[in-house]
């Protein structure tokens, strides 16, 4: 029989979209067994939905129970850090949404308290699960799709005053960050899941849209480490919500779906430079394995590597790339300089790239 690890979740606001997508239907490998949130209402309706009889407002009680396995921190950004250090001291698996740290100084922390911990750590990056973005992967790994050109990746929601009239949100304390740490930075992950690392980046950021403290939109423009050339637009004020990659190969192009809050679902525009080309390109994805959306094909993903013992299919690597990336475009922008990745503990906004 398989083994079924026990989870307690902190945290029931993305944390129930967690459940309800990524354990739910993984039954037979997950079991949400304890969930914390400070809002007594929230944590009692989450935990009547699901019939979680631990319930709870302290995290440390979950962190001592040896019956839970995995911790999966779904609190406000600044308490991030924190608790993972205290789950993997603990030995506890970890799951973590994004971002996974407040600095690039406390994601190395984190990733040396990881490498003395018995558990494994897997940052939240969902849009890299769907039928479209595993497609578009498999390709370009193949090498069918030949040399990179130029990409866009384009995150235009919309945040209302509503959205702001919370304690934690649109505040450099809280929240530490605003579209680009927020928002966009699932999109920008999936980017350079694709077309490789950065080497430089030129930036600007702005607050136009609302009355917060922190940006609400940005441009950057990337050169990536294979010769590739990419830009990224975000902004808060778009009247219709898109998520878009499109990205240009010598042999195709791809073009994302433009659903704003799963992107790498299927199906993506796939047009190949020549027939030659295209006939490649569908025998190699005819027997393409299903994978599941969002949350679900991540959890299932990280499931193999507990069983195995193995790396988690997202890693703090990835995170630390994903916050190298915020804190070389806060830096471009506030020095207008180009940046050259990857950044040090030398680098000012090290220890922290909030103002």
């Amino acid at each position: 029989m398989s083994r079924r690890f026990k989870v307690g979740v902190i945290g029931c606001g993305i944390g129930r979209s967690h459940i309800v997508e990524g354990y739910v239907p993984h039954a037979d490998k997950y079991e949400v067994t304890a969930l914390c949130d400070l809002d007594e209402t929230r944590l009692n309706t989450v935990a009547d939905e699901f019939g979680v009889v631990r319930r709870t407002r302290f995290s440390d009680e979950l962190m001592a129970d040896p019956e839970i396995d995995i911790i999966d921190i779904c609190t406000p950004p600044a308490l991030h850090t924190k608790l993972v250090l205290q789950a993997l001291q603990a030995g506890k698996h970890v799951v973590c949404e994004k971002p996974l740290t407040g600095s690039l100084s406390e994601v190395d922390e984190v990733r040396r308290a990881e490498s003395g911990s018995k558990g494994l750590l897997m940052p939240i990056f969902q849009y890299r699960y769907g039928e479209g973005v595993a497609q578009a992967k498999r390709i370009i790994d193949s090498g069918l799709a030949g040399k990179p050109y130029a990409a866009t990746a384009e995150t235009f929601w919309r945040r209302t005053a509503d959205y702001y009239d919370n304690p934690w949100r649109g505040r450099w304390s809280t929240e530490l960050g605003g579209v680009l740490m927020t928002h966009a930075i699932h999109l920008h992950d999936m980017l350079t899941y694709l077309l490789g690392p950065i080497e430089r980046v030129f930036a600007r950021t702005d607050t136009r849209v609302n009355a917060i403290e922190v940006e609400d939109c940005v441009s950057a423009s990337l050169l990536m480490k294979n010769g590739a050339l990419a830009s990224l637009t975000a902004t808060l004020g778009a009247a219709e919500e898109i998520s878009r990659l499109h990205l240009a190969f010598e042999h195709v192009t791809f073009e994302s779906n433009h659903a704003a809050y799963s992107p790498g679902d299927g199906p993506w525009r796939i047009t190949p430079a020549s027939d030659e080309a295209g006939e490649k390109i569908r025998a190699l994805i005819a027997d393409n394995p299903p994978i599941g959306r969002r949350f679900n094909g991540q959890m299932e993903a990280f499931y193999a590597a507990l069983v195995e013992g193995s790396q988690p299919p997202v890693t703090s690597e990835d995170a630390r790339r994903a916050l190298e990336l915020v804190t070389a475009i806060y830096h471009s922008s506030e020095t207008h300089s180009d940046v050259i990745l990857p950044l040090s503990e030398t680098h000012p906004k090290y220890n922290s790239w909030r103002p």
